[in-house]
């Protein structure tokens, strides 16, 4: 556990280094609307409904995204983003396991420390909209984006330094449900870019919604129901802010000679 969470901050800080070392080619005056592409990083809060509230509730989203923006004020781009969080709403998922006291017994004969939690990830394509509002800043506005893609999610269950055979190997596809789908996305705010410097950010409400399929073809703490391989409509809502990093050309110096 401790090497995973030392990877993905690993993995994390490699994404701000590389988006701070381009830091000293984002400053540059802007006054009108112009033409860059962009790196950026986000995070968002998200609630569930549909047929993902039945799994999972709150859920954090945590992602990057690199695009291009036209002097149109039109934003093409790509994004990935990675769901997570321990509001697991799946009840009895684990019961068939535990004794007459509720618990989980390990290889040592002792109680195990069983974790639950959600896990996920989506990559899109992205289409976005800046409608300025104020003339001095032409770059900035109200911002509607839509993405299209593909979406993973599973539940991920942890017995940290517990052997735990019922919950090991092949056996714990029977408990993970692993779904894959098509996702779509919606997001209406503000985003602004700085005249001047590196304070350039976005920010408003995000609504998400997947079409998915269960994976698995049987559910160990339901082994006699037939798994639905029936579409299933998901959907996440809440808030996103994020930070993005333009890329200028190096501006060319004019140089005179007497």
């Amino acid at each position: 556990m401790n090497n995973k969470i030392f990877s993905i901050t690993k993995q994390l800080f490699l994404i701000l280094a590389f988006m701070l070392g381009l830091i000293v080619n984002a400053q540059r005056d802007v006054t009108e609307a112009i033409s860059t592409p962009y790196v950026g990083i986000h995070y968002g809060p998200n609630w569930t409904g549909g047929d993902l509230k039945d799994r999972y509730g709150f859920t954090n989203a945590l992602g990057t995204h690199a695009g291009y923006k036209t002097k149109k004020n039109w934003i093409y781009g790509v994004d990935g983003n990675f769901f997570f969080g321990n509001d697991v709403n799946i009840d009895g998922i684990i019961q068939n396991l535990m004794d007459d006291k509720g618990q989980i017994i390990n290889t040592s004969g002792t109680p195990a420390i069983v974790l639950l939690m959600n896990r996920g990830f989506n990559v899109n394509a992205s289409v976005s909209k800046i409608f300025p509002i104020w003339k001095s800043n032409a770059n900035s506005g109200i911002m509607i984006q839509l993405t299209a893609g593909y979406l993973w999610h599973k539940l991920r269950i942890e017995t940290q330094e517990d052997e735990v055979p019922q919950l090991q190997g092949e056996y714990l596809k029977g408990y993970d449900r692993l779904t894959i789908g098509a996702n779509t996305s919606q997001f209406i705010g503000y985003s602004y870019m700085a005249n001047r410097g590196i304070f350039n950010f976005y920010g408003g409400v995000y609504l998400q919604q997947g079409y998915t399929v269960n994976q698995r073809d049987i559910f160990w703490d339901h082994p006699n129901e037939k798994v639905s391989k029936d579409l299933r409509i998901e959907q996440m809502f809440g808030l996103r802010i994020g930070w993005l990093i333009p890329i200028y050309k190096r501006q060319v110096k004019d140089y005179y000679f007497n």
